[in-house]
């Protein structure tokens, strides 16, 4: 790995990012796993193992996914289920007809985005949930049920919505008590989960004009922040080593381990099926033919998503091997892009280095 820890110091150097946290696994047993650069900029803290991260849309596949894997084992939800028979206020709208399983293949006709958070900032936070969820069930498709896929922070957060009238309760605390705290996933978890934390574990994000000031600890996706820090497409923080936990769970559980059962090994692996002519598999990305972020050596068999933060993790799961690279890039600004072009060369100089030794 002689030649990623030049990389990883080239990036600090060229400013893709000022931190980092990347670790690297193969079955059972942690390759690398090194910090670099600082927390922020302003206090130039050390980056640590121990430093937790806006997670940013790693929500999706490790909170609002599996959530939705639980509630299809208890038998409380159907992927062939259409949106208007589980939630009554899509009943009668266009969006009744989508199925479940388009909402996580982002093939539902909803839009991307829309900064929901501009309508919404000024309510009270009781006001706020009512008002989103109204502006929800309005929004109107884009493109036919089922037409194309079009990657969407909307149709996750219709799935949170779903996911707490199924089961009563905030996705918070779903996730928490059913998936993270049986793993003992201490350091994978939504701010508002723990309170109040120490704003020397985080690293810091960006200096956010909206909300004129740096953001530390704090969820950056704005429209999660007016929900009060937990929605279905961002909001999760979380470690490289608590990450990387839960993926071995996942990985584990899909090539048939039983010491690793908390979800059944026929829905990890209908899950992590790669749709058609498609780059998604069931709330998870898979790599691009072509310019794929994952770089070239990782097997078509493989599942990953990427954080607008500069969060990201890939895993191979022909080859067991877990790559997970946690940074700050939007620090101080989201304008920062570098990562684009570091991420791939990054992936293909840690998968070579496996592979010649494999």
């Amino acid at each position: 790995m002689n030649q990623v820890e030049k990389l990883m110091q080239q990036a600090i150097a060229d400013n893709v990012f000022p931190g980092a946290v990347l670790l690297v696994s193969r079955a059972n047993s942690v390759l690398f796993h090194k910090a670099y650069g600082v927390t922020d900029l302003g206090s130039c803290r050390a980056m640590t193992h121990e430093t937790v991260f806006d997670l940013a849309s790693l929500t999706k596949p490790l909170a609002t996914t599996l959530a939705v894997m639980m509630l299809i084992q208890q038998n409380r939800l159907g992927l062939e289920q259409h949106l208007g028979t589980v939630l009554p206020a899509f009943g009668t709208t266009d969006k009744s007809a989508i199925k479940i399983n388009q909402l996580l293949y982002h093939n539902s006709g909803l839009p991307d985005y829309r900064p929901y958070y501009l309508e919404l900032e000024r309510l009270s936070s009781g006001q706020c949930q009512e008002a989103l969820h109204n502006l929800l069930v309005t929004e109107p498709l884009i493109h036919p049920i089922g037409d194309r896929v079009l990657y969407s922070d909307i149709g996750f957060m219709i799935l949170a919505w779903l996911i707490e009238y199924i089961c009563g309760d905030r996705l918070d605390r779903i996730v928490s008590e059913n998936i993270y705290e049986p793993l003992g996933l201490d350091n994978l978890f939504f701010a508002v989960r723990k309170g109040p934390q120490s704003r020397d574990l985080f690293a810091a994000t960006e200096q956010c004009p909206w909300r004129d000031r740096l953001l530390v600890g704090q969820v950056h996706d704005e429209n999660a922040y007016v929900a009060g820090g937990v929605q279905g497409h961002a909001g999760l923080f979380g470690t490289a080593a608590a990450v990387q936990k839960l993926l071995f769970e996942l990985l584990s559980v899909y090539h048939g381990d039983p010491a690793h059962n908390l979800f059944q090994a026929d829905l990890v692996r209908l899950f992590f099926k790669r749709r058609p002519d498609t780059e998604r598999a069931l709330g998870f990305d898979m790599p691009a033919v072509k310019n794929s972020s994952a770089g070239k050596y990782f097997s078509t068999n493989t599942v990953g998503h990427l954080g607008f933060t500069g969060t990201s993790f890939w895993m191979d799961l022909n080859r067991s091997i877990i790559v997970i690279l946690l940074t700050n890039r939007i620090h101080p600004t989201r304008e920062n892009e570098a990562i684009k072009e570091f991420r791939p060369i990054l992936h293909d100089e840690v998968m070579r280095g496996i592979l010649q030794r494999m």
